[in-house]
């Protein structure tokens, strides 16, 4: 019977499912138990990780019969994708499984900062009356949402932007501005220049890369329009986080909602403490109820589809 090992939380209905059929370890921790995990992998045919298991380095050279490395999740930075396919080791991405989670949550995020009104509940309660304070919130509606990345988490997110009356541009250096794309969206292709200027919220959407490393710089940064919002559920060192840090606290941006980090959990010293109009999420951006189990049952069927060929 082939070996599957789980090294993060998955959804119980889909690890039932694979044990039908075979082998499986399942331990949502065993990601932060280096020597369990080395050995656990040893004999194993595939592994399932999310997005905190290493897969490079001595773990990867730990897996010595593993032919699938299947990802809960989108993002491969934690994964060695060229070594893993050197040794012939097929890598499965969760592709389109958690947009929803992710395009909510920018959606849902912006309009929170945007109307600035939602953290007065313990002072209302304690009977003070905020009102004049409050009242210069402001609407979604005929804003501009600009997207770093038009791949399926951005276009959904434009869709559901679309549909509260946003205006939306794009900036995508992999997407010709010929692409059918752009026309079946309603969605205008923009420098990045050209949308950094204009947007009112911006949102990332691309990997990690030597090309996306600091791509909104602090430079950058300077030069978004007074009161825009700024939205991470890419990657960290993608933004230059103090930067962001900095502005909202000179009050050149209006708030900010970060999901990931740069380094994950944060540190001492982070320049987040004690910054006004942040959210700050831990990595949950594509994690719901919901997309956790579109998620789960996309890898279970494709990692147990890949071991029976």
């Amino acid at each position: 019977m082939k070996k599957i090992v789980i090294t993060e939380f998955m959804d119980e209905s889909a690890v039932a499912s694979l044990r039908t059929t075979f082998n499986v370890v399942y331990d949502p921790k065993l990601v932060d138990d280096t020597h369990r995990l080395m050995a656990s992998v040893a004999d194993a045919d595939a592994v399932i990780v999310r997005n905190r298991t290493q897969v490079r380095g001595d773990l990867l050279a730990a897996c010595a019969q593993a032919t699938v490395i299947g990802r809960l999740g989108v993002g491969l930075d934690n994964i060695d994708v060229a070594a893993c396919q050197a040794r012939g080791m097929q890598v499965i991405p969760a592709t389109g499984a958690n947009a929803l989670a992710v395009a909510e949550y920018v959606i849902g995020t912006a309009m929170l900062l945007l109307r600035g009104v939602y953290l007065s509940s313990e002072q209302v309660a304690n009977g003070s009356w905020p009102r004049t304070a409050l009242s210069n919130g402001r609407e979604i509606y005929g804003t501009c949402l600009g997207l770093i990345g038009f791949g399926g988490i951005g276009q959904l997110t434009a869709k559901l932007a679309q549909g509260l009356g946003m205006r939306v541009v794009a900036h995508d250096p992999m997407m010709p501005p010929d692409s059918s794309v752009w026309t079946q969206t309603g969605v205008h292709p923009n420098t990045l220049d050209q949308l950094i200027a204009q947007a009112d919220v911006i949102s990332l959407h691309v990997p990690l890369t030597p090309a996306t490393s600091n791509l909104l710089s602090a430079e950058r940064i300077a030069q978004m329009r007074p009161g825009a919002i700024v939205i991470n559920t890419s990657r960290g060192g993608i933004v230059d986080e103090a930067a962001v840090a900095t502005a909202l606290r000179q009050s050149h941006l209006g708030g900010a909602a970060f999901d990931v980090f740069e380094p994950e959990p944060l540190g001492p010293g982070t320049p987040w403490q004690g910054c006004p109009n942040v959210i700050l999420t831990p990595h949950v951006a594509g994690v719901t109820a919901e997309s956790n189990v579109r998620v789960s049952t996309m890898i279970a069927s494709a990692v147990a589809n890949a071991l029976k060929d």
